[in-house]
């Protein structure tokens, strides 16, 4: 059959149509929804054997046609490398219709009761959720790696930082924890997201429902879904679907962007506090001392080019229901995003296994005392008497007079009470060891135990914490692939007995 007699018969030229697409349509519009709709190929492919098998079933395609139909959609699903798409005919669904058409006179039955709509809604959102799995594994394996570090260096003294000036005593390890915990928010927002995505629209006929018998659970138990979208005209246009997949992948990667830019900083020679393994590097081609961290500005740059993808999805689902702007760029974006996101939950995973952190460069940070002006602030609270108002106001005036001095750690019991009369008018006496402690980056980060701080037992308790509701993730991706597998399965063993 040749491509314009193929093309007469899918795009249905001779009908409505009086003759077939320009060029102009055909490279611009035509080929862009083709190249989005690739991806979904094989899911398309179930869609159409399970749509056939429950045709069969209930009568509507003959037994014998609708074998040799199955078996042309065997044989593509088996050979996907036989199959060349083109944009003269049309979209995915109907590449796909031409491709059965020279195989079979039956192909014909492919389209009762269904819209290329259905079919591909179906597959988008069969594609969508598999993917998810393979991002919440990817996310799981990221914040167990991450849990690992923060195990390792929970004592690896650095000054937290806010406004890039040294603010608290913390440990590195505490600080590497503290992505952990947007991590498993983030799998909770995939696992809600892929209870609504796995609910079939298969079956619905087009805008509300269809005349021709359509056993629509026993597509929704072949294709693997956990129940179905029950509205038919909704289940053809759920614009929130994109946009919550787009936002549930915003949400990942800002969080990783926001971890990228700290490391960016903090392997700076101006900070010296972290450097990238070379893996993760890329060399200047011009100024031969530069190691540049190229793997986290590819992170950053997709965060923001996921932001411009939550954008357009939102944009895209204003569109009002009954024609395909909604659609024709989810269904190639959103899941070339979830792939995307996943390779960079993947590479950060593995920057923070295998990144170096400097301990002694952490320590040396904290060495004029300005880290712990708050614990001595806090101190004064605690053993003088001093409301915080009046201990803030005391260390702050002692941190400008100590600049000078090399800072807050050369501050004497006498220096304190002189700051003290001069300041508050009241006189204050401390002990040189208290005074000691509270400038013991040490101590400091020991006294830190209330919950979520840094000191070894409350560290401890959200390491275990992290680590469970980790390891539950990953028992729900295997319980949920496994699933899927299993529905599968079931749809290849049915296929053959019915090819028997």
């Amino acid at each position: 059959m040749s491509t314009n007699s193929r093309q007469d018969t899918v795009l249905e030229v001779g009908g409505r149509l009086a003759h077939g697409p320009s060029d102009k349509l055909i490279q611009t519009a035509f080929k862009q929804e083709l190249d989005d709709q690739a991806p979904l190929f094989a899911a398309m492919g179930w869609v159409d054997i399970a749509h056939t098998l429950v045709l069969i079933d209930a009568g509507i395609v003959p037994s014998e046609p609708g074998r040799e139909l199955l078996a042309a959609l065997s044989k593509l699903q088996d050979h996907p490398a036989d199959f060349i798409p083109d944009p003269a005919l049309g979209d995915l669904y109907t590449n796909r219709e031409a491709w059965l058409a020279g195989q079979t006179q039956a192909s014909t039955w492919l389209g009762a009761g269904r819209a290329r709509r259905e079919a591909t809604t179906t597959a988008f959102l069969m594609k969508l959720r598999e993917s998810l799995l393979g991002l919440a594994q990817a996310l799981t394996a990221a914040g167990l790696a991450f849990t690992d570090r923060a195990e390792e260096l929970r004592t690896a003294l650095m000054p937290d930082y806010t406004y890039l000036l040294a603010a608290q005593p913390t440990s590195f390890g505490h600080y590497l924890l503290g992505f952990v915990y947007p991590m498993l928010r983030d799998l909770e927002r995939i696992r809600a997201l892929y209870a609504r995505v796995n609910l079939s629209p298969a079956g619905c006929g087009s805008t509300n429902g269809s005349r021709l018998p359509q056993d629509r659970e026993r597509l929704c138990e072949l294709l693997g879904f956990d129940g179905l979208v029950t509205h038919a005209r909704d289940a053809m246009w759920q614009a929130d679907l994109p946009i919550e997949a787009a936002a549930t992948l915003t949400a990942i990667l800002v969080n990783l962007d926001r971890l990228a830019e700290d490391l960016q900083i903090f392997s700076t020679e101006e900070f010296g506090l972290v450097e990238l393994d070379d893996c993760h590097a890329r060399a200047s081609k011009i100024m031969p001392q530069k190691k540049n961290p190229f793997a986290l500005t590819h992170v950053r740059g997709l965060a923001n080019r996921m932001i411009g993808i939550l954008a357009t999805s939102a944009a895209s689902g204003r569109t009002s229901s009954g024609q395909s702007d909604n659609r024709l760029a989810p269904y190639g974006m959103i899941p070339r995003a979830v792939e995307d996101t996943q390779g960079a939950v993947e590479l950060m995973g593995e920057v923070a296994s295998l990144l170096s952190f400097n301990t002694q460069r952490g320590r040396a940070r904290m060495d004029d005392g300005s880290a712990l002006a708050t614990d001595l602030a806090d101190v004064l609270v605690l053993k003088c008497g001093l409301d915080f108002r009046q201990a803030h106001r005391l260390i702050g005036y002692l941190t400008r007079q100590m600049l000078s001095q090399g800072g807050l750690n050369r501050l004497t019991p006498g220096q304190l009470a002189e700051a003290a009369e001069r300041v508050l008018s009241r006189k204050l006496e401390i002990s040189l060891s208290a005074l000691q402690n509270a400038l013991d980056p040490d101590a400091a980060l020991a006294a830190r135990i209330t919950q979520g701080g840094a000191a070894p037992e409350p560290m401890a308790t959200m390491l275990e914490e992290c680590e469970q509701a980790l390891m539950a993730t990953e028992r729900w991706v295997s319980t949920c692939s496994a699933r899927l597998r299993i529905s599968e399965e079931s749809l290849i063993r049915m296929t053959i007995e019915y090819l028997r």
